[in-house]
């Protein structure tokens, strides 16, 4: 088998491959052997089929299905000879297809980059340092109780935090437009549920009062032929109601404890518990996103289209999966450069992670593991019985053992990294960090 090897650009490369003619003329001949001993004809005996009329009338597809074989397993033996990792599938085209003549192949497709981790020395880390404090406990009860505040309708103008059921109608020059009117909607004003300036036109209205208001679309609005365009909305309120907060009690603590009789101190005891948890993983995701930036800067990485594109579907089904897309829906309605910079980003980590992984020897601790899974399942009623689900189900325990690589490869980072502790507060520690700019 004669092999030649051409870049064509960066990653791509182009494999010419001849096979001669012999290896796929016996491999033809053998199987037309074999389709003798089993086809029935008419007018023959089952194995009595000559060759010659196998050959009439199977070889052509047999032929077919030989090169089909042949142009699969001679690739493979050529990127091996070659040393050559493909990333993605080739595109085959066949440039010499005659019977009696050598096959001549070629399979155009992208290579794994070449990796060399650097520069884990000038990453800067700064590690958020932060107490929970009484009052931030105070803070969290307050929202507890928000969550679960009931309105009463009452007879005076509304303000912001009442909740108003409203009809509305929108027009643009005079017009209506899709989507721009509604009737008997609850709204809680200072929610920000609505465009800029709608809820504050609607602060001061009472019940039955009706008023026209003059607003702007962002210049983000997802709608394109509203983004920036003044419109007006005819507002009717309906109704007007207060927020009422319940008491923190007997009964309001019940809501939110697996415990009975819990006390405010059990249950103060029990919300510094959630709150240390989430801000133990707040830090550990912040810490992680300045590693992952700090190593996307100090490594530049050509990424193949193929593994952008593969990581691009892979993140189609996960949306579609979250928004509960029925399976008659196709994942690439969704357009791909919605997905591109991430999946970009995802690609280029996992190919320097990946060298990573492998120039240290990490493997996902299995203590580590076993402590990761008994944190998640502290929270639920019966923890030991969430352990073992996860030990039993082997894809969530992958994940979870990925997770835990993942963790112990940013430890590794850190140990070449330089890391700050920065005080904050409770609250300043627990916000996301915002997403990263395209790459």
């Amino acid at each position: 088998m004669q092999v030649s090897v051409e870049t064509t650009s960066g990653l791509e490369r182009r494999l010419t491959v001849g096979v001669p003619a012999e290896k796929i003329d016996t491999a033809v001949d053998a199987k037309l052997k074999d389709a003798a001993k089993r086809v029935r004809l008419d007018g023959f005996r089952p194995g009595k089929v000559p060759l010659r009329e196998v050959r009439r009338r199977f070889g052509k597809s047999i032929r077919e299905e030989v090169i089909g074989e042949v142009l699969s397993n001679s690739f493979y033996e050529a990127v091996t000879q070659e040393s050559l990792n493909p990333a993605g599938y080739p595109a085959i085209e066949r440039t010499k297809d005659e019977p009696g003549q050598d096959l001549e192949f070629t399979a155009t497709f992208e290579i794994y980059p070449e990796v060399e981790v650097k520069g884990l020395d000038q990453i800067s880390v700064e590690r958020p340092v932060a107490e929970i404090q009484e009052a931030d406990i105070d803070a969290m009860i307050e929202r507890l109780r928000e969550q679960r505040a009931s309105f009463n309708e009452v007879d005076r103008p509304a303000q912001q935090g009442d909740q108003v059921n409203i009809d509305f109608e929108g027009t643009r020059d005079g017009e209506p437009f899709a989507g721009g009117s509604g009737e008997n909607q609850d709204l809680v004003l200072g929610s920000g549920r609505m465009i800029p300036g709608f809820e504050d036109g609607i602060v001061g209205m009472s019940k039955g009062e009706e008023k026209t208001i003059d607003v702007t679309f962002p210049e983000d609005y997802q709608n394109e032929e509203l983004k920036g365009q003044a419109a007006q909305f005819k507002i009717t309120v309906n109704r007007v109601e207060e927020r009422t907060l319940p008491e923190v009690d007997a009964e309001f603590i019940s809501n939110f404890s697996q415990k009975e009789d819990t006390s405010m101190e059990d249950f103060r005891a029990e919300i510094r518990k959630n709150m240390e948890r989430e801000l133990k993983n707040a830090v550990k995701n912040r810490v992680k996103k300045q590693v992952m930036d700090g190593v996307l800067a100090q490594n530049e990485v050509d990424v193949p289209k193929a593994l952008i594109d593969q990581e691009i579907n892979r993140q189609r089904q996960q949306m579609m999966q979250q928004f509960g897309g029925g399976q008659n829906i196709d994942p690439n309605m969704l357009p791909a450069d919605l997905f591109e910079a991430q999946a970009t980003r995802a690609v280029k980590l996992a190919l320097v992670l990946g060298e990573l992984i492998k120039e240290k020897d990490i493997k996902a601790d299995a203590d580590r593991v076993r402590s990761t899974i008994e944190e998640m399942a502290e929270p639920y009623e019966n923890p030991e019985q969430v352990v073992s689900w996860y030990y039993e189900n082997q894809q969530m325990l992958q994940q979870i053992e990925s997770m835990v690589l993942e963790d112990q490869v940013v430890d590794a980072i850190l140990e070449s990294a330089s890391v700050t502790d920065q005080e904050m507060s409770y609250q300043d520690a627990v916000k996301q960090p915002e997403d990263s700019p395209e790459e």
